[in-house]
């Protein structure tokens, strides 16, 4: 089931989920954490960055993080919505609206129905050639991650 996404106003790089499982890193595999946004039936495997204890803690309740991830290249397509592709499993590709750009970071945060800040590794690409409300696509590299911020309340479900 869909939940309705909160209405409170927050922070547009703070992504606002419902930790729904954490995995353990293993000797082959980092630690990573499966989240679910609001109004979507993504269901995003993302590593951890930072301490894994405060996301053990909750999982089945909605929490806010910012996910990072690395742009292969931005584009700037003439058609197209908010979505984090594939809808299981660790993005490959990303699709949105801008909603902040930091040019001394060179970071961009998309909407992509969860805000995802973007670091820019193609050659010549900058931070400061996007605008806010442009639409961009992106692959992304493997390494996507999650930060912990802080509880917000339990879920629904």
């Amino acid at each position: 089931m869909l939940h309705p996404a909160p209405t409170t106003k927050i922070d547009p790089t703070l992504a606002r989920g419902t930790i729904l499982e954490v995995r353990r890193a293993t000797a082959t595999k980092p630690a990573v954490v499966i989240v679910e946004f609001p109004n979507n039936s993504y269901k995003t495997e993302l590593m951890i960055k930072g301490e894994i204890e405060p996301i053990e803690s909750c999982v089945n309740k909605i929490v806010m993080g910012r996910i990072f991830a690395q742009a292969r290249r931005i584009d700037v397509p003439q058609a197209g919505g908010r979505k984090i592709d594939p809808c299981f499993g660790p993005p490959r590709r990303v699709m949105g609206t801008v909603v902040a750009v930091d040019p001394h970071a060179d970071v961009v945060v998309m909407d992509a129905g969860a805000p995802v800040i973007l670091s820019l590794t193609a050659p010549g690409q900058k931070a400061s050639q996007f605008a806010n409300a442009e639409f961009i696509a992106c692959d992304v590299l493997p390494g996507a991650s999650f930060k912990f911020v802080q509880e917000c309340e339990k879920s629904n479900a």
